[in-house]
This record gives structure tokens, C-alpha cells and sequence, in this order.
């Protein structure tokens, strides 16, 4: 299986048909997965911590202000308790578990759109730290896991300036720092430049507008590190701007 850094949206991305259809053809065209493995930006949390695996604990409503429908979203994937153990297992480096915490929204959305029919056993962790090179020494360890047929996504957000939008509409023009950061991030990826990268806060244009804390881009890391060779270039399946943001997204081999 790949590793995929994805741009995961709001809530409302359920509701925007460009997305929707971008999401839904990337996840056609990867092979189908025994599992799945997600670290989104959403759940900080040190040591590594093991979230739900019992499908009747209620989803992680980690948002505010939006429509009431929202917080009515289910997504009764297994649990993958199986892919827990093994993980405890491969995992050099205490964890912990939290049976009480399910999905949060950096993953059941965009998983809502790629495996609408919640048919495959869903795991998130915790990131652990926000320093890119230990979450790429974590998606190194968790590497194995892809020749096991584990699908590990890397959930954030390619540009993430929420305190610098001044207009939030979905067909929003994105601000200078975005599109600056974003093309900055494009060519990295298409030169296969890690080290620039890892390096993102002080090398990138945009920064700190783009990001102005850094957990959106942390999951990057963690899917860099899962790949066979991070060094490789991506595919970048997923480009262009949501609500000014850059919402571009890449699949590792």
C-alpha cells in the first residue's frame, strides 16, 4: 500500500463536488486496503496514544459554529483491533491507549468521501510531537505495516492559516502566503527535497502566515516516513485552494 498525505477539510467538505469527486477517484484508483492507519492534526497527544477501537464510541466533534447537520456525521467503520496489537507490538517506544477517544474529524470526513460504505477497520493515533524528524522516524517504524495491506494517511492541511483569512468563503482567492507556501511545496515534492522539507518553518515563503502552529503539516512527516524511499518524488494528486487555503495532497510509494 501507499502512504497519502491528504488535505482533509472542514466538515462541509462533504458538500463541495469538486472535492468530493477528486477524494473519491484517488481512492479508486489505489489498491483496496486490509486497514487503515490515520495520524491526523487534530489529536496531539505524547506518548504515542491508540485511539478507539470499539465502533459504537461516538465520533470526535472537534469543531464549532458549523450546521447542526454536521455533528449528526456517522462513520461506523470496524475498529481494527487487530491493527492495534500489532502496532503495540512493533511500536519501540512506550504508547498509550485512550478507548474513549474515536475519530475525529481529520479523519472520518475524507474518509466519508474515499470508503463511503465504513467497510474497513479504521485506526488513528495520536501525533506524539510536532518535530518533523521524529515523526519521520515514526512513519519509518510504521513502514512494515504498508506490506501488511495498511493504508497510512497523514491528515492536515497543505496551508492552514486560519487567523490571517479574511475572507472565509469556499471560492475564496488565496492570500499571497498561500499560494506562496503551496508552490513552495510543490516543487520540494516534485525534487524529492526532504531536507528542505523537515526545514519548512524557517525555509518556506508564507511562513508564519501559512502556519502560523505547525500540527497541519506535522502528519506530512509521518507519511514521508512510511514511504520506501522518501526521497522519491510524489504523486501530487490533489491541488488548487478551499476557503484560500491550499489543499494540495500526495500519494507515496
Amino acid at each position: 500500500m501507499p502512504s497519502l498525505f491528504l488535505s482533509h477539510g472542514a466538515p462541509p467538505l462533504v458538500d463541495d463536488g469538486l472535492w468530493v469527486g477528486q477524494l473519491a477517484a484517488w481512492a479508486r484508483d489505489l489498491p483496496r486496503p486490509n486497514a487503515i492507519l490515520v495520524v491526523s492534526a487534530h489529536w496531539e497527544a505524547a506518548p504515542l496514544t491508540i485511539g478507539a477501537t470499539n465502533p459504537e464510541v461516538p465520533l470526535t466533534y472537534d469543531f464549532w459554529g458549523f450546521d447542526q447537520k454536521y455533528y449528526s456525521a456517522t462513520y461506523d467503520a470496524p475498529g481494527a483491533v487487530d491493527l492495534a496489537a500489532r502496532l503495540e507490538a512493533l511500536l519501540a517506544e512506550p504508547v498509550s491507549r485512550h478507548p474513549g477517544r474515536r475519530l475525529d474529524h481529520g479523519a472520518y470526513v475524507p474518509l466519508s468521501v474515499m470508503y463511503p460504505h465504513a467497510d474497513i477497520p479504521v485506526l488513528q493515533i495520536s501525533l506524539p510531537t510536532l518535530e518533523p524528524a521524529r515523526l519521520m522516524g515514526l512513519g519509518e517504524r510504521l513502514r512494515p505495516l504498508r506490506d501488511e495491506g495498511v493504508l497510512i494517511i497523514g491528515s492536515g492541511f497543505t496551508t492552514h492559516g486560519l487567523p490571517f483569512l479574511k475572507d472565509w468563503s469556499t471560492d475564496a482567492a488565496p492570500p499571497q502566503w498561500s499560494t506562496e507556501f503551496d508552490a513552495w511545496a510543490a516543487e520540494r515534492f516534485a525534487a524529492g527535497d526532504v531536507d528542505a522539507l523537515l526545514d519548512f518553518a524557517h525555509r518556506a515563503p508564507g511562513m508564519p502566515y501559512a502556519h502560523p502552529t505547525t500540527e497541519h503539516f506535522a502528519p506530512l512527516f509521518v507519511a514521508l516516513g512510511a514511504a520506501s524511499d522518501p526521497g522519491q518524488p510524489p504523486r501530487q494528486r490533489i491541488d488548487g485552494f478551499w476557503m484560500g487555503l491550499a489543499k494540495r495532497s500526495i500519494e507515496l510509494d
